[in-house]
């Protein structure tokens, strides 16, 4: 894959005026967002949040003795994929084989896709890249005995020989895939031992769905699904039925990464036990969702301070119709809306090159495709046509996969590095 994007006036918030380049080249353009140098709306990646949370969460995975395997269904930005695995990240994860082809090319040769695979497509997929890259280890999960038969069906049909790494998913009853009781995961585990098409290499659930923002709330579910899949984890074991060396437990974590960590430091197996949490969205954080659930992990741990938001997407004042409404330049389809509305989080008045947090009671409380709702004071600081607002956004993956390129920016907005994305 090539490390660089060919940016010009077609793509989205590009220059129309200037001249191409690479993605790797953009920082020699002497560009600076509140230059008005690039068109808005712009989703900018603020440089030194960014490398704070790089260290930061692995820092936390190795004081905590656990790997980290970052989700890349967040960001899909193969400079951002090389940076999580030079901090220290032991692999990747990734929702599909299409997204898992990305991280392979961005140097990722541990990998776990967190989810099921099925289709003929996607298996034969996946077997041309384990075959293309004999260094490569991916582990898919399973959730069914009618899954585990497709798969077997595809081997049949396909005369294949491969033997797939998988995962066993342990569910939860009323949200997403994974075994709803105990008594099913192992009838599948036993079915999944005797198949020549797949080989168990550990346990696998998502915690995500019980979290409520409670910590005693979050604690008594997250806690229960932990007991569930460290039972099913004893039961597999003591009938040997994981194959290799270690037994790989793996969870999520971005919301309450540290309630999941108990799980994966699971002991008293008959082999090692490889703790993985697939945290994703920490290497940007959030201004919404995420910042509310990283203050009770900061509670819970005893933390002053941890991750800080990295993205923000820059819009211009347009117009000023009415007192107390302004619309942005920015909406549906520049950043995430599908857990709340953006987040007005600074300021720069037209032609000023330095932005200051905006007003108290500034919000935004509608979108629509190109504009942003903007209520404020009017008895107060009140914005002008001109004016650049940044919006911190909840929810990382869903601002991430509206943009082909972010540029990567330092403290005076001044735009060092363009960065990929692959959606």
């Amino acid at each position: 894959m090539t490390n660089d994007l060919a940016l010009d006036p077609h793509c989205k918030s590009y220059p129309l005026t200037a001249t191409p380049c690479l993605t790797s080249e953009l920082g020699s353009k002497g560009w600076n967002v509140l230059a008005d140098d690039l068109p808005y709306p712009l989703a900018v990646i603020r440089n030194t949040a960014l490398t704070h949370n790089l260290a930061w969460m692995q820092d936390y995975a190795n004081r905590k003795g656990v790997m980290l395997a970052p989700h890349g269904k967040t960001t899909m930005s193969p400079e951002l994929f090389a940076r999580q695995l030079q901090a220290g990240a032991w692999g990747l994860t990734f929702a599909t084989v299409y997204q898992l082809s990305v991280g392979v090319g961005a140097g990722a040769r541990r990998a776990i896709i967190a989810n099921q695979v099925v289709c003929d497509a996607d298996l034969d997929g996946l077997q041309t890249l384990l075959q293309r890259h004999p260094d490569l280890r991916v582990w898919f999960l399973v959730d069914s005995i009618a899954q585990l038969r497709c798969i077997e069906d595809w081997a049949a049909r396909r005369a294949s020989t491969q033997c797939f790494d998988t995962l066993l998913e342990i569910g939860v009853p009323g949200q997403r895939t994974g075994c709803r009781t105990l008594d099913e995961a192992m009838a599948l585990a036993q079915a999944m031992s005797r198949s020549p098409a797949v080989q168990l290499g550990g346990i696998e659930c998502y915690e995500g769905g019980v979290a409520r923002c409670d910590s005693a709330h979050d604690a008594q579910e997250v806690t229960a699904l932990l007991r569930r899949v460290t039972e099913a984890a004893r039961q597999c074991d003591q009938q040997r039925l994981f194959v290799g060396a270690d037994i790989l437990i793996t969870a999520g974590g971005s919301a309450v990464f540290d309630l999941v960590v108990p799980l994966l430091r699971t002991q008293g197996l008959s082999k090692p036990v490889q703790g993985i949490l697939r945290s994703g969205c920490y290497i940007t954080h959030d201004h919404g969702n995420y910042m509310r659930f990283l203050k009770h992990v900061e509670q819970r741990e005893g933390l002053d301070a941890s991750l800080r938001p990295a993205l923000e997407v820059w819009t211009m004042v347009q117009s000023v119709p009415e007192p107390g409404l302004a619309l942005l330049t920015g909406g549906r389809r520049d950043l995430s809306y599908d857990l709340e509305m953006p987040v007005p989080v600074r300021w720069a008045r037209r032609a000023e090159r330095t932005a200051t947090h905006t007003p108290a009671g500034w919000t935004i409380s509608a979108l629509n495709d190109h504009h942003a709702y903007l209520r404020y004071d009017p008895a107060s600081a009140a914005p002008a046509v001109g004016d650049r607002v940044a919006l911190g956004i909840s929810h990382p993956c869903t601002t991430f996969d509206k943009w082909r390129w972010l540029p990567l920016v330092d403290d005076n907005e001044s735009v060092i590095e363009g960065l990929r994305t692959h959606f």
